[in-house]
């Protein structure tokens, strides 16, 4: 009896402290997983939190209708931080405290992000391929961050190196955004200049919300540019394009980061033989890839919108998510998921993007990006990927 009620014991605490452990893993229990997403929902890069948060749950439907992770179903919640820094540090301490996730996943912009890693990495929240570039989403080191592409720094670098090594550019200069943003394609191309033996010519900041680019490329052409590396995103890569082309400064060629790798970009008027890095296909209804041209048809039907380029980094996104969390096992804890993180080797995904690698070391998956350029309304491609 003594020995019966001794295995008792013992079993009930082993019970008592497996129970223990699973609640202390945040945003998990034995049937669901909560996954957070501060997004723009309602503000100037609306247009991308929308269409990212739109392809999360899309996934995520997709995951919860086979029968969803390790027995486990996906719960999204998307918070509107409306791209502007105070509304983002609430949103990222309501999913915190409040909602209790286990992870935000494709969080966007880059001092938006910048602004909640603080209090999330204090909370044990991985923050899981951002929708920004910047070096600070994998630098410095910090085994909750996880991003999966090139940053704007790879892509200029990888840029600078094209087209002086095959185009013979020779006065490389930088046109940018006075933004954590802007800094980056400028630190980018420093970097790749003073490596090639050269200099950055001449530069020309501008504020997000400037209308008249007059100045600042009569600047850049007084300096004799034969090459300008665009830290800009949408209007501010359309307007100073078409700005310099009316002015009848055709011998020059302008190229920016993915942040203009965007349909509106390349469908603008006056916009031909502009170029821009690129991570993945863009997705066009009439793709050659055939998974591309079924992930929008299956996003059109859905949502009954085309989806833009945002849509395709949500998509990836939850997709690596799903990866990391089936690697984990049925016991998914903190722990167990940054192991199932720093396992995925050799992923590609369905948009013909670049392989992603972890490991324990490594928490920038991928660092190539190819150049495009606007030919006839769309992006074609122009190189195989390019990168370090």
């Amino acid at each position: 009896m003594r020995q019966k009620l001794a295995i008792a014991t013992v079993a009930a605490l082993s019970a008592v402290i497996a129970t223990g452990a699973a609640a202390q893993t945040r945003g998990v229990s034995k049937t669901e997983i909560i996954l957070g997403m501060p997004t723009d929902i309602s503000g100037v890069a609306a247009t991308y939190g929308v269409s990212s948060s739109n392809a999360v749950r899309m996934r995520v439907e997709e995951l919860n209708d086979a029968g969803g992770i390790n027995g486990r179903k996906i719960k999204l919640i998307v918070e509107d931080q409306a791209y502007q820094v105070p509304k983002a540090v609430q949103a990222c301490n309501k999913l915190i405290n409040r909602d209790n996730v286990f992870a935000f996943v494709a969080a966007l912009g880059t001092p938006m992000n910048n602004a909640c890693f603080k209090d999330q990495f204090a909370a044990n929240v991985p923050n899981l391929f951002p929708l920004s570039a910047a070096r600070s989403m994998y630098e410095p080191f910090e085994r909750l961050k996880f991003y999966g592409a090139a940053s704007y720094v790879d892509q200029i670098r990888s840029a600078v190196q094209y087209f002086v090594k095959e185009k013979g550019k020779k006065a490389v200069c930088v046109m940018y955004q006075d933004t954590d943003f802007g800094k980056e394609i400028l630190i980018g191309a420093e970097i790749q200049t003073k490596q090639l033996g050269m200099k950055v010519v001449e530069t020309a900041a501008h504020k997000p919300t400037d209308q008249d680019f007059t100045a600042p490329i009569t600047k850049l052409k007084a300096a004799g540019c034969d090459l300008i590396l665009m830290g800009t995103i949408v209007r501010d890569s359309i307007v100073p394009y078409n700005t310099a082309r009316k002015m009848g400064w055709t011998d020059v060629d302008f190229v920016g980061s993915a942040a203009v790798y965007d349909l509106v970009v390349g469908a603008a008027q006056g916009m031909e033989g502009f170029y821009g890095m690129g991570l993945t296909e863009m997705p066009y209804a009439d793709s050659s890839v055939e998974s591309v041209k079924k992930f929008v048809a299956d996003y059109k039907k859905k949502f009954n919108i085309d989806p833009n380029i945002g849509a395709v980094y949500g998509y990836v996104a939850a997709d690596l998510t799903a990866v990391g969390i089936k690697n984990a096992g049925a016991d998914l804890t903190l722990d167990s998921f940054i192991k199932g993180m720093e396992a995925i080797k050799g992923y590609k995904d369905i948009f013909n993007g670049p392989e992603v690698t972890f490991s324990d070391k490594i928490r920038q998956g991928a660092s190539s990006s190819f150049l495009a350029v606007v030919k006839g309304g769309r992006w074609t491609r122009v190189t195989q990927p390019l990168g370090f």
